[in-house]
């Protein structure tokens, strides 16, 4: 019977296979085989961990979630001027460097396959949700005076923004190159700050 930190090991060197399938290939190339041969073991294995195509989607969309609070916990957890948090916090969720650019069209593939999976729709407005309180609060460290209503809207438009910026650059980076996203993040906070 294997350690249990044999087992983690092995979760883990299968959710990079997932993720890197998926960046590469997208959704329609997500299969058991593919996992399998980017992690260099056997179907069986993968199976194992995930029984189906649609457990290894859930667990990926979960996994980017935890790979984006985790940066955004550790951004807010460093401090500084508010304006300065929020501006990193929306610096780390667009498409500034080539890790980003696969978990945009990661996080495109998950959005296409959601509007007709009722389980990964829900998975996906939890974790959209999650994005639009943590912006929401943000947002309040910055106009502490704004109603929560205000604090929400305007969260949500921060929200589009980077969501948009990383859905277009998925399928034309060259026009949206990194340089975009980072002055569309410092304008909109800069608006914000006013």
């Amino acid at each position: 019977m294997p350690k249990p930190r044999d087992v983690d090991a092995q979760r883990a060197l299968l959710s990079g296979a997932v993720w890197q399938v998926l960046a590469a290939d997208g959704l329609p190339g997500l299969t058991v085989r593919a996992v399998a041969e980017r992690a260099g073991c056997t179907t069986g294995l993968v199976m194992h961990a995930f029984p189906t195509k649609r457990a290894l989607l859930l667990h990926a969309r979960d996994l980017l979630h935890q790979r984006t609070a985790e940066r955004a916990d550790a951004t807010e957890s460093a401090g500084g001027p508010p304006a300065a948090v929020l501006r990193d916090v929306l610096g780390h969720a667009v498409t500034l460097t080539p890790e980003a650019a696969d978990e945009a069209r990661v996080w495109v593939g998950f959005l296409a396959a959601a509007l007709a999976d009722p389980e990964l729709a829900a998975r996906h407005r939890a974790h959209n949700r999650s994005f639009v309180a943590r912006l929401t609060r943000l947002v309040g460290a910055c106009r502490p005076r704004w109603s929560h209503a205000r604090r929400e809207r305007t969260a949500k438009r921060l929200v589009a923004l980077v969501e948009g910026l990383n859905a277009l650059t998925a399928a034309d980076p060259d026009t949206y190159p990194p340089a975009t996203h980072r002055e569309a993040v410092n304008t909109a906070v800069r608006e914000l700050e006013g």
